[in-house]
């Protein structure tokens, strides 16, 4: 590891302050499905840092009960903390207290959220965006559970920022199965940019 600097100082550098109900803290609908019971379940993330450089992002989320996120990892290690409510890693129970860590190039999941849903604290150390893997998991998963995966609604990324959400990785590292753009609702009415959700 390299000397630290003598003075990393940086004049005109401050901290910044959120809180999740400010008023520019709206719940992005980041993931969504139809549950057997003809209702729906998502992932709502409020995204509290996001930088370009260097790239992080910290984030507070919340998954409806029963949600299913597909096996993915990231662009760069991530951490986890269940606050609330339970998240299940495939087959092993995170209840809240539990911090995962997920260096860069590992994968987890499926993820499933308990009864009554979770709660989590979120923080990527690099390009928050994600890859997916083993994608028969992810519908084993969904076909057990009787739900089924419901197109994405459009996110509010920044500019420099490319949707990934699409992106799955095949044996060997090799671009695997991808969905089109056209599995990207952009009907409004689903995509609540007010704040009251969930």
């Amino acid at each position: 590891m390299d000397e630290p600097l003598a003075n990393p100082r940086v004049e005109g550098l401050e901290p910044t302050f959120r809180h999740l109900d400010d008023p520019d803290m709206t719940w992005q609908q980041c993931r969504r499905q139809r549950n057997a019971d003809g209702t729906e379940s998502s992932v709502w993330e409020k995204w509290l840092a996001f930088s370009p450089d260097p790239p992080y992002l910290s984030l507070y989320a919340k998954y409806d009960p029963g949600m299913i996120v597909r096996r993915h990892g990231h662009y760069s290690p991530h951490l986890v903390f269940v606050i609330e409510g339970e998240l299940w890693v495939g087959e092993r129970r995170c209840p809240a207290g539990t911090h995962i860590e997920l260096p860069f190039g590992a994968a987890f999941g499926p993820l499933r959220s308990g009864a009554d849903g979770a709660v989590l604290f979120e923080v990527m150390l690099g390009d928050p965006r994600s890859w997916g893997d083993q994608p028969e998991l992810f519908e084993r998963a969904l076909a057990a559970q009787g739900a089924e995966r419901l197109p994405d609604v459009a996110l509010d990324y920044p500019d420099w920022l490319q949707d990934l959400r699409h992106h799955w990785v095949g044996a060997g590292g090799e671009p695997g199965p991808t969905e089109t753009e056209t599995d990207i609702d952009t009907d409004t009415d689903t995509d609540d940019r007010d704040g009251a959700r969930p």
